[in-house]
C-alpha cells in the first residue's frame, strides 16, 4: 500500500513538474506564409518551446492586440507593416526590448527599441526591352521620366483602390512630387490592374513598355525569361514589416528568445528567400545600399488617400 501511495505521489509530482517546465510562445503575425517559415524554423531550433501562431491581415491583428491590452494573449506581434508598428507602439501594446545581439541595420530598429523591422518591400519598374526598341523609346531611369509624353499609354501599374502596392507607389509620389505629378502620370497609364503584379505582367508580355510593381514580382518576371530590365527610380517607394515584445506578455522569456533569433543570421537566411530586401546585409534580392528608401514626410491615411485619388481620376 505504501508503495502504491508513493508511486501515485511521484506521478503527480512529475506531472506538476512537467507543467511548470512547459514553455510556450504565442505569436501574432500578419503574413501567414512568411510567418509559417519563420515559426517552423524557430520551433526546430528550440524543440522545448511550443509555438502557437495566430495569423490574419494587418488591420485585424493590430486591432486585436490593442483590444487585448488589459489581458494580452500574444507574446510577440510581428510581420505587420510600419504604419501598424507605430500604431502598436503609440497605443502601448509594445514594451522596449533590444535583442542580445543583432545583425540588423541600425535604420531598421526603432530608436526607442519598441520594435524592429525585418524586411522591406521595394517598388520598381519592369521595362520591356523589345517594345522599347520597337517604339524607339528612351530607357527610363527615374520615376520622373514616366510623365514624359513619349510614354503615353505605355505604362501599367496597380490600382490604389485594390492594391496595397498601388497605394504605396502613388502615395509616395504625392509625398515626394505632389498631386500634379500623379495627374501627369495618369495621362500615360494604359491600364490599372487589380493586383500588385499586374503591371509587371503586362510589361513582361510586351503589352506595355513599363510595368510598375514590387521587387519579388519584378525579379520573377525577369527570371521567367522575359526580355525585361528591372529599374529602380531615383527614390524607392516601400513598405517594411517587423514586430516587437508585447507589454505584459505571458511568456516574456520565450518571446525575448524569439526576438533574439529574429535579429540573427538564421532568420535573415529564411527571409532572404521569401522577400525582396531584408534588413540584414547580404540577404534578399535587393541591396538596400544601392537604392534610396523613401521615408514618408507626411503621414498618410490610406483610405483617405484612396478616396481622394478616386475623386480625381477615372481609371481605364
Amino acid at each position: 500500500m505504501r508503495q502504491i501511495l508513493f508511486t501515485t505521489a511521484a506521478a503527480i509530482s512529475l506531472l506538476l513538474s512537467a507543467g511548470a517546465n512547459a514553455r510556450d510562445l504565442v505569436l501574432y503575425d500578419a503574413s501567414e506564409d512568411v510567418g509559417a517559415a519563420l515559426s517552423s524554423a524557430f520551433q526546430a531550433a528550440h524543440p522545448d518551446i511550443k509555438v502557437q501562431v495566430v495569423s490574419g491581415s494587418t488591420g485585424p491583428i493590430t486591432e486585436r492586440a490593442i483590444a487585448e491590452m488589459g489581458n494580452p494573449q500574444a507574446d510577440v506581434v510581428y510581420l505587420v507593416n510600419n504604419v501598424a508598428l507605430e500604431q502598436l507602439k503609440n497605443a502601448g501594446v509594445f514594451e522596449p526590448y533590444a535583442a542580445q545581439s543583432t545583425v540588423i541595420r541600425d535604420d531598421f530598429r526603432d530608436p526607442d527599441n519598441f520594435y524592429t523591422r525585418y524586411f522591406a518591400t521595394t517598388m520598381c519598374m519592369v521595362v520591356n526591352r523589345d517594345r522599347l526598341a520597337d517604339k524607339k523609346l528612351p530607357m527610363p531611369t527615374t520615376w520622373e521620366d514616366l510623365i514624359k509624353p513619349v510614354y503615353k499609354n505605355e505604362i501599367s501599374m496597380p490600382s490604389p483602390m485594390q492594391s496595397g502596392t498601388g497605394s504605396t507607389i502613388l502615395s509616395t509620389f504625392v509625398d515626394a512630387f505632389g498631386w500634379p505629378f500623379v495627374e501627369n502620370l495618369h495621362e500615360n497609364v494604359y491600364q490599372y490592374s487589380d493586383g500588385g503584379s499586374g503591371g509587371a505582367q503586362l510589361a513582361g508580355t510586351g503589352e506595355v513598355t513599363i510595368g510598375l510593381s514590387y521587387d519579388t514580382t519584378c525579379y520573377a518576371t525577369q527570371s521567367a525569361g522575359r526580355p525585361v530590365d528591372v529599374v529602380f527610380g531615383r527614390i524607392t517607394p516601400n513598405t517594411s514589416e517587423g514586430g516587437g515584445l508585447v507589454a505584459g506578455a505571458q511568456h516574456p522569456e520565450e518571446a525575448k528568445l524569439f526576438l533574439d533569433w529574429m535579429a540573427g543570421e538564421d532568420a535573415a537566411k529564411i527571409l532572404g528567400g521569401l522577400v525582396g530586401a531584408t534588413a540584414v546585409p547580404g540577404h534578399g534580392l535587393v541591396n538596400l545600399d544601392e537604392v534610396t528608401i523613401w521615408a514618408m514626410r507626411r503621414p498618410v491615411e490610406i483610405e483617405a488617400f484612396r478616396k481622394e485619388w478616386a475623386g480625381k481620376f477615372v481609371t481605364n
